[in-house]
């Protein structure tokens, strides 16, 4: 199975440009809210028609521009769930799950023989007569996905499938889909905003950004380098700081006036902190910044400090503004800081990533 994906659309204030392949394997599309990761599945399952491009599934053209081919939601066969799961009120979780194979050239029996072992598949024994109404957000959530594999997808697409449960739920459903997911072993697409869940399902992942792929790559790859700014948020780098070359062994982190000991080359851009607890220095050293202390957070085996450079007196922190840095201190490297005070932050080489000038 496989997927091969080219295609633009022109939404006015908003423009989709996105091309994209998968194989047998769990495609994430990762991106913050609006950059069109929904709009993506929408158009691989023909409820949103493409302005040019085509989409592949594999081997059947379900869209061409050129060729003028476009066929309609039901002549493509592929799965989508929605983020509210779109069951029908008024139908019971056998209804709903037959519903999966309206169109289908089969014998009634055959129906009722193919939503009885989705049933059982999807551990919703003695739910069948129940209504969508009376079910909990999990059991909701099996009975979409049971109505979308009973017709065996050509492709399996999931939008958000975790954004409507609480955290309990999450861990739960994540295991379940795991397990679907496993025996579909198909071509799949998970869209989401959460790197944790992107990256215990995922085998690839799609970046977005605007409307286009910011970048593509196998998961490990992609969080331990990101190669992008956007990639570098997404996957859980918090503080950047704008760099330039000074010598094949020295940068400087622009917004902290700090010179760094770290190997780079002219195109250097911006640089980040990885995600995990830094040191204190006794002082000003090599590969060491100096910040005002502006709040320190008590964590249960760490401490957060939020940071400024010392000219900063304002104590309101600006997600958008580089000066600021929030930093994971282990306890054991921390002591009570009173009022207005200055740290040495030692930033280790190896907790340092290089983003390039043009990314």
């Amino acid at each position: 199975m496989s997927l091969d994906l080219k295609i633009r659309k022109d939404l006015g204030g908003f423009k989709l440009d996105l091309e994209v392949q998968a194989g047998n394997e769990v495609l994430a599309l990762l991106g913050a809210s609006g950059c069109g990761k929904s709009m993506t599945l929408r158009c691989i399952s023909g409820i949103v028609t493409p302005d040019e491009g085509h989409i592949i599934v594999n081997g059947k053209t379900l869209f061409d521009s050129e060729k003028g081919i476009n066929l309609s939601p039901q002549e493509r066969h592929v799965g989508l769930l929605f983020q509210n799961y779109a069951l029908f009120p008024n139908m019971t979780v056998e209804q709903n799950i037959m519903a999966g194979m309206n169109g289908f050239n089969i014998s009634k029996r055959e129906k009722k023989e193919r939503v009885d072992q989705m049933i059982k598949t999807f551990y919703l024994e003695g739910l069948g007569k129940h209504k969508p109404a009376q079910l909990s957000g999990g059991q909701q959530q099996r009975v979409a996905l049971a109505r979308i594999m009973v017709s065996n997808p050509e492709i399996l697409m999931l939008d958000e499938p975790f954004s409507a449960l609480d955290s309990f739920l999450r861990w739960e459903l994540e295991q379940e889909l795991l397990r679907v997911l496993d025996n579909y072993g198909g071509t799949s697409i998970i869209v989401s905003h959460n790197r944790d869940e992107v990256y215990r399902i995922s085998d690839h992942i799609a970046v977005m950004s605007d409307g286009r792929k910011d970048c593509f790559g196998d998961k490990e790859s992609l969080f331990e380098n990101p190669p992008t700014y956007q990639s570098a948020v997404l996957t859980g780098f918090k503080n950047f700081s704008h760099a330039t070359y000074i010598d094949e062994h020295h940068i400087k982190a622009e917004e902290w006036n700090a010179v760094l000991y770290h190997e780079a080359d002219k195109n250097i851009g911006m640089i980040a902190l990885r995600p995990q607890p830094l040191k204190l220095a006794a002082g000003k050293g090599e590969n060491t910044a100096t910040f005002r202390v502006a709040k320190a957070i008590d964590n249960f085996d760490d401490v957060i400090l939020v940071l400024t450079t010392p000219d900063n007196k304002s104590d309101v922190a600006d997600a958008d503004d580089f000066s600021w840095l929030t930093v994971s201190v282990l306890k054991q490297d921390y002591r009570p800081f009173e009022g207005d005070e200055y740290v040495n932050l030692l930033i280790d080489e190896s907790n340092i990533l290089v983003i390039n000038g043009n990314s």
